[in-house]
């Protein structure tokens, strides 16, 4: 029988206790792994564990497919109707918004991001996310095409089937959200595996799924290593389609996982390197403010953040001198303080990852403005760096961090500013601060990335597409586009007189 996780929690933003089953949630049941084992999950402010939680196997997987295929045949896909889901998907919306404070509560203990933005980010963004596709449940439509007038033709947008979704551990609620909220809304079955380091929101919200009234069956979620449950899901034969947010290393071994098992239909979200542009007539107070949350929000743990910031050099030492001030105005420490802007990173090795670049940075000659090493001596903190005296040819520069380090460059002109902003693999977002109109959107233009922001950054909303050119991913998350990503389009053609 899987354990229980029960925590008291007293803390300046959130006072309750807080109890609840850890298994893996399969055809509507709690239950152990087909091992018995489980995965500690650390607190990354002081590195104990919080709790256990049942492991997942390839076993497992293999019950889970099952429970869905079952479902999918009988209680959901074409078998409810739109409306239904919908009903069903606005019911779980509620439940999310009764629950807010305590799946917020569960974020910041598992991830380390603070409370106040779990609460008003996270939490509140994977609502608006659920309630969004809700709203689509019912109106997954297909098209009749004008052929002659002996023949009928249209297509059906059908749901593909099983689904399998893994998620990331930087956002983990919310990019459960988008991963299920087009899912569900088309109509399909999920077998989910959220991140070893943060799964205590979706198990969670398990409960509220079944509390809601979902058949068993249509969503279940699995913790587990990416190497067993994730690669499982990945090459399952009776998987039909795969969506992927994380690293571009991963997802490239989940595409060959997927070609090498049964061709299924993959869509990635991964990594990027992002450019922040500020032109010489920006408002430099908001380009400091835009920039300083680029990098650090969410502790730098962000495939958007905004890690290359690029400063015409009219305004260059300005910029730099303001833009360190900010830094370090912020405050790192208990994510549940209510004026703490940046927590831990989310786990040992991701802490030890990000110094290292941080010492890589150093020893090829680059200059720490602020920053660059840790905070205090527990928990795996890190102070927010700056670097500047940079080259392309630094890791720091090129590769993605995940941390709260940024690197500023200066840079001449427009055409100077474009040609560094799109030498990266990547091409997941970018950012423009001007006040000169025709600039910020000629240059948004230019760059090779799937999201431009102008005088903001970091702004994503639930209708509007996101997703990577290049090296940063695969088809589009968000929006109606990300529709696409959950139906199978079939043609049918009547005969309506044509006689052989």
């Amino acid at each position: 029988m899987p354990s229980t996780f029960t925590h008291e929690f007293n803390t300046p933003t959130f006072k309750a206790k807080v109890s609840f089953s850890t298994g893996l949630y399969i055809n509507g049941q709690f239950v152990d792994g087909s091992d018995n084992t489980t995965l500690d999950v650390i607190n990354p402010t002081n590195g104990k564990v919080i709790t256990s939680v049942s492991e997942g196997t390839p076993k497992d997987v293999d019950l889970a497919v099952d429970a869905a295929h079952a479902a999918f045949d009988t209680t959901w896909g074409l078998h409810a109707p739109g409306t239904k889901r919908s009903i069903l998907m606005s019911k779980l919306v509620a439940l999310m918004e009764k629950n807010a404070d305590e799946l917020a509560a569960l974020e910041a203990l598992d991830n380390g991001k603070t409370f106040n933005w779990a609460r008003n980010a996270d939490v509140a963004g994977a609502i608006d996310c659920i309630r969004y596709y809700a709203g689509w449940a019912d109106k997954v439509t297909g098209q009749v095409q004008e052929t002659t007038e002996d023949k009928l033709t249209y297509t059906r947008h059908e749901p593909i089937g099983v689904v399998g979704q893994i998620i990331p551990w930087n956002f983990p609620l919310l990019m459960m959200a988008w991963k299920l909220g087009p899912a569900l809304a088309c109509g399909n079955t999920i077998v989910l595996k959220p991140s070893e380091f943060t799964p205590l929101t979706a198990i969670r919200m398990c409960h509220l799924i079944n509390e809601a009234g979902f058949p068993p069956g249509v969503v279940n979620v699995l913790t587990g290593y990416g190497n067993t449950v994730g690669n499982a899901i990945s090459s399952h034969m009776k998987i039909e389609k795969v969506a992927f947010t994380g690293s571009t290393l991963v997802g490239r071994k989940i595409m060959e996982a997927s070609a090498r098992s049964n061709l299924k239909n993959v869509t990635l979200e991964l990594g990027g390197k992002s450019p922040n542009i500020i032109f010489d007539d920006a408002d430099i107070e908001q380009a400091v403010n835009w920039a300083a949350f680029g990098i650090f929000w969410n502790h730098g743990q962000t495939c958007c953040a905004g890690s290359r910031i690029f400063v015409q050099e009219g305004i260059h030492d300005e910029f730099l001198k303001r833009f360190t001030e900010k830094t370090r105005s912020l405050k790192v420490g208990d994510p549940f303080a209510p004026d703490t802007f940046q927590g831990p990173q989310v786990s040992e090795v991701q802490f030890n990852r990000i110094m290292s670049y941080i010492e890589s940075g150093k020893a090829a000659g680059a200059k720490v403005e602020i920053g660059g090493e840790r905070h205090g001596n527990e928990g795996f903190f890190i102070k927010p760096t700056i670097f500047t005296n940079v080259d392309p040819s630094m890791k720091i520069v090129q590769e993605e961090i995940f941390g709260p380090v940024g690197v500023v460059i200066k840079f001449k002109d427009e055409e100077d500013v474009i040609h560094q902003a799109n030498d990266t693999v990547y091409g997941l977002a970018a950012a423009v601060f001007t006040q000169n109109l025709n600039r910020a959107i000629n240059t948004a233009h230019r760059l090779k990335a799937g999201t431009a922001w102008i005088n903001c950054v970091n702004s994503l909303n639930s209708n509007v597409p996101f997703g990577g050119f290049k090296q940063s991913g695969i088809g589009r998350e968000l929006g109606e586009y990300a529709l696409a990503n959950y139906t199978a389009v079939k043609s049918v053609h009547v005969n309506l007189g044509h006689v052989m």
